[in-house]
């Protein structure tokens, strides 16, 4: 998950070999794709605190736009996650909660060198949730919207090409939501916006003062259906991420936006109402400026 500091590696080693107005790429912090799919608009079981553990498994071998031959990089990443949902309204209806997340994250790669496993960069958001809108057969539709910030937290070391943290703050705020399209099948979807403040220490093959990644947008989506009742759902799910402004070097704008698109199969067996493991495959396609390769997820959740 936290590839960021590769990617700002791999991007200042493929410069000389690019003419024309300077590139920035691979420069963007790490963010959710993919690790949030089925039933996503809101809890599964109420107010409470909810414990989740994600462990992630990434793997890429091809660095879209960037002449490296052979790269060969793996990802492990370990999410810890308490949240918080309370049972009292707050604004139009919406009920506070708080989302927290500790990464734990380590590194395999060729041909760069690494700083190491680590704690990665913390994500705290407050939120709010909304009840479910109720039809006559079940739900209709769920939905939550979190103010979602990443903290430079994480190990990191400037003359290193792969940290587990950014070492600059992001704003990363979403909508979530579940749509039930009848007794068994729903729809779910995260959009996420992202702004990235400064980083004033670089990797230091940039030469430069200070570097800001650009703005982008990105979400996850997914659709299920309910093979066992209340007990196992299949699906497909993916995600996307999509660069909308330049990023900047020392203030001025250079060439080189990120995209990614990625899908495929997952699944979700619920051992009880409160408690619940997904499994989700993505396979990525459609890269610009950023790996593209295989991710792979195990997530539980449980509901206290």
């Amino acid at each position: 998950m936290k590839m960021r500091h590769l990617f700002l590696a791999l991007a200042v080693a493929a410069l000389p070999l690019f003419s024309g107005s300077p590139v920035a790429a691979y420069d963007q912090p790490s963010v959710n794709l993919g690790f949030t799919s089925f039933l996503d608009g809101g809890p599964p079981a109420g107010p409470g605190f909810y414990a989740t553990e994600y462990l992630q498994y990434y793997t890429a071998d091809k660095l879209a736009d960037m002449p490296i031959p052979d790269p060969e990089l793996d990802v492990r990443v370990s999410l810890n996650q308490l949240l918080y949902q309370s049972d009292q309204p707050l604004l139009l209806g919406g009920k506070w909660g708080l989302d927290v997340i500790v990464p734990i994250v380590s590194f395999d790669s060729n041909p760069l060198p690494e700083n190491g496993a680590g704690l990665g960069d913390i994500v705290i958001g407050p939120y709010l949730q909304w009840d479910p809108v109720m039809g006559e057969k079940g739900p209709l539709f769920m939905q939550r919207v979190e103010f979602q910030f990443i903290l430079p937290t994480g190990r990191y070391d400037n003359d290193k090409a792969l940290n587990p943290g950014s070492n600059y703050f992001s704003f990363n705020p979403y909508w979530a939501a579940t749509l039930f399209l009848g007794p068994k099948l729903t729809a779910s979807w995260r959009l996420h916006y992202l702004w990235n403040a400064k980083n004033d220490d670089p990797f230091v093959g940039y030469g430069a003062d200070d570097l800001q990644a650009g703005q982008a947008v990105h979400g996850n989506f997914a659709m299920a259906y309910e093979v066992v009742p209340k007990m196992l759902r299949l699906g497909v799910n993916g995600y996307f991420f999509n660069q909308i402004s330049k990023s900047k070097i020392d203030g001025d704008k250079v060439s080189g936006k990120e995209k990614v698109f990625a899908i495929g199969p997952g699944a979700l067996l619920s051992l009880s109402q409160d408690t619940h493991i997904f499994f989700n495959a993505y396979f990525e396609s459609s890269a610009e400026q950023r790996p593209e390769g295989e991710r792979y997820l195990l997530r539980l959740v449980h509901h206290f």
